[in-house]
Formats: C-alpha cells, sequence, structure tokens
C-alpha cells in the first residue's frame, strides 16, 4: 500500500517552513546586506558587493564610536561568565543539601526572570541614585575632598551594570546546576573518600570533571546573555556605553550598512564561540568516556 501522509504533516511541515523563514530571514538578510557596495542601502536590491562596509567599521569611520563599547561588552560578558559559573557551582553545591527556608531562597534567585527587564534596570539605577547621594553627604558631611570634587556617580559597567547583567545571566547557570546535580551519583565521591581523599580533593578529581562540560553549558549562556543585553543595560550604565546600547543610539542616527556589517561580525563571533565551546564539551565527554 502506498505510504499516505495525513494532511496535518503536510501544514505541520509548512507552519515549520515558515517559522524557520521568521526565525532566521532577518538574520541572512542583514548578513547578506553587509556585503554591498558603497553606495548600498538598507533595502534590497543590493548595490554591488564589497567588503567597504567593514573596513569602514575596523577603520571606526561610522558616526558612532563603536570600538570602546565592542571592548567594554566583550570585558564584561567575561566578567559576567566567570561570576556566572562560579557562583552556579557554589549554589548548586550547597543545594545538594537540604536546609532551612532553601525553597523560599531558590524562588527568590529566580523571581528576576518572571520581572521584566525594564523594570529591573530601573530599580537598580533607582538604588544607586540613592546610595550616589548618600555618598555625597557623607562626603559633604565629613569633608571628604575626592567625593566633594570628583565624585559623580557609582553607576557604571562593573558595578551597576554587572549587577544588572548577574539578575539575568545567573537564575539560568542556577536552573541548569541543579539539574545537573539533581542527576548526579554520590557514589563516586563516596568512593574517593573511602580512599581517603580530601572534601577538596573530591571535588577537583572527581566531581568537577563529571560536570566540567555542563559548566561549558553555563559559561556560554552567561556570556551571550550578557554580550546581547539591552534592556537591563539601558539605565544602569552611567556614562559608558555597552555594544548593545550603542547599536541602539546608532539606530536613532544616520543609518547605513555599517550596522550590519557590526551584526554580521557580532553574529559571527557569538556563533564560533559557541562551537568552540561545545566542542570542547564534546572531547570532555569522549575523554572521561576513555577514561
Amino acid at each position: 500500500m502506498a505510504d499516505r501522509r495525513p494532511r496535518s504533516f503536510f501544514g505541520l511541515s509548512l507552519f515549520f517552513a515558515v517559522f524557520l523563514m521568521f526565525l532566521y530571514g532577518p538574520m541572512i538578510s542583514i548578513l547578506v546586506l553587509s556585503f554591498q557596495g558603497p553606495e548600498g542601502g538598507l533595502v534590497f536590491p543590493m548595490n554591488g558587493m564589497s567588503l567597504h562596509w567593514f573596513e569602514r567599521l575596523w577603520a571606526g569611520g561610522g558616526q558612532v564610536e563603536i570600538g570602546s563599547a565592542l571592548r567594554r561588552s566583550f570585558v564584561l560578558a567575561l566578567v559576567v561568565m566567570v561570576l556566572t559559573v562560579s557562583i552556579s557551582v557554589l549554589a548548586g553545591l550547597a543545594f545538594r543539601r537540604r536546609f532551612r527556608g532553601s525553597t523560599v531562597l531558590l524562588y527568590v534567585a529566580i523571581a528576576s526572570l518572571i520581572v521584566p527587564s525594564i523594570v529591573v534596570s530601573l530599580g537598580i539605577a533607582l538604588e544607586f541614585r540613592l546610595l550616589d547621594e548618600a555618598i555625597k553627604s557623607l562626603g559633604a558631611a565629613a569633608g571628604i575632598g575626592w567625593i566633594q570634587n570628583d565624585f559623580v556617580s557609582a553607576l557604571g559597567p562593573f558595578t551597576s551594570g554587572l549587577g544588572a547583567h548577574l539578575t539575568w545571566t545567573l537564575p539560568f547557570g542556577l536552573l541548569i546546576m541543579f539539574a545537573v546535580f539533581n542527576r548526579f551519583d554520590p557514589a563516586y565521591e563516596e568512593a574517593a573518600r573511602d580512599l581517603g581523599a580530601t572534601p577538596w580533593q573530591t571535588f577537583r578529581h572527581v566531581t568537577l570533571p563529571m560536570i566540567a562540560p555542563f559548566l561549558i553549558g553555563v559559561a556560554v549562556f552567561g556570556f551571550t546573555l550578557s554580550w546581547d543585553e539591552l534592556a537591563r543595560s539601558s539605565q544602569v550604565m552611567g556614562a559608558d556605553n555597552t555594544l548593545p546600547m550603542q547599536l541602539a543610539a546608532k539606530t536613532t542616527t544616520v543609518t547605513d550598512p555599517e550596522i550590519y556589517a557590526l551584526g554580521t561580525a557580532t553574529t559571527a563571533g557569538s556563533v564560533l564561540l559557541v562551537i568552540v565551546m561545545f566542542t570542547l564539551a564534546s572531547l570532555m565527554q569522549r575523554r572521561r568516556g576513555r577514561g
């Protein structure tokens, strides 16, 4: 008998194709438009093919300074990644044992996922403005010269900005590590302790190698979520912009395909990072399997 597929199969296939077009179509369009000639515009049809806009981006000839914002975002994303991995591992180890208030603490830790990002940003900005007033009042009352003359605000990428990004990355890291440790077999650790290993040796030589591939996933989450975060950065960065904020500023001025070139470059960097991280995780899994 001929294989007759139900009509719903073709309907779902069409829906999935439309979904893929909606998901990847804008990215492909930006990638293509970033390679057009010097007279190219922001829409099709293309006007020539060249690397003009990448060269202009590299030379820093655009209307908005990109280089410093890119470096700032990269360093901030690295710091967020390291802190997310470290805190998530420590929290995962702590929650392996029941303690009073653990459920409430868990809900508090992940509550920022359900709060609108702009509200979180506004709340953190308000806290730091109150902190600024307290510092200025202290400087005036105590006669501290550098506060009175030089202090402007505690808002900055690595103070309020770092905290805002951690409210976004940490819940994901915590949920991943909770899932990992819920499936972790403690028999390996017990065997190491029976052989005389200290708690630190057990963690370093037994626990850490087994959870290392998952830590790479947490690191990728931490870096990429911080790298492209805009809403939580909008009110808390002070005088220094991150790359997404600079891109948002560029779209409000004279916009040209240079912004497409930057989008292509950053997307390629993100994809390369994900490939490298997951390749490293795969190599770790194979090494552990051979072991």
